[in-house]
């Protein structure tokens, strides 16, 4: 579905027509993405079940590190 301002190019406009630089678009999409990455994982903090995986995780991950100190330098 097109837009009554679309001029059929692949170039990002903002409200007034004009065109952006095409830099500051990525970097527009990266801020952005990374506000929905922080999002989630606040939101699967939130979530009991979400906050138990994740330790369960960390708490593995920390045990194999410890094992792997453990066998190789001692």
């Amino acid at each position: 579905m097109k837009s009554q301002n679309d001029t059929g190019s692949n170039e990002l406009h903002n409200q007034n027509g004009t065109g952006q630089w095409k830099g500051l678009a990525e970097i527009d999409r990266a801020i952005h993405e990374n506000r929905l990455t922080e999002y989630r994982v606040k939101k699967a903090w939130a979530d009991p079940w979400g906050k138990r995986l994740f330790l369960m995780i960390g708490t593995v991950f920390i045990g194999f590190a410890i094992f792997v100190i453990i066998q190789d330098v001692l």
